[in-house]
This record gives structure tokens, C-alpha cells and sequence, in this order.
């Protein structure tokens, strides 16, 4: 069975960049044994840009309970 986590992360609609640094929040995530699946970008908004992106995380669970 797998987990699923998702970080969401802000970007800064006046420098176009991310308000903190991704790749520190999947390094930590893959210490604690998660795996990066997927960077999922929303539809962006009416300013033509997307105000957020989320980080997809797993987890394989041997025993749930």
C-alpha cells in the first residue's frame, strides 16, 4: 500500500520564482523515504502565470495498520 503526500509551494508573482527552495523540501522528503512522483502545475490564472505548484510524494506502507 502506498501514502500520498502533496506540498504545496507559493511562487512570487513579482519575481516569477518559487518563495522557497524546492529542491531543500524533496531532498528532506526523500531522507525521510518518500519519492518525488510528479511537480503538478495548475492552469495558470487570469494573470498568465500560476500563483502555485504542488510537489507529489509517495510512500510504500508495509503494514497500514
Amino acid at each position: 500500500m502506498y501514502r500520498y503526500k502533496f506540498v504545496k509551494i507559493k511562487i512570487n508573482r513579482w519575481k516569477g520564482q518559487p518563495e522557497v527552495d524546492y529542491r531543500q523540501i524533496i531532498k528532506e522528503n526523500a531522507s525521510e523515504g518518500w519519492g518525488l512522483v510528479q511537480i503538478f502545475a495548475p492552469p495558470i490564472s487570469g494573470f498568465g502565470a500560476a500563483d502555485h505548484f504542488e510537489l507529489i510524494f509517495e510512500k510504500y506502507i508495509e503494514n497500514p495498520n
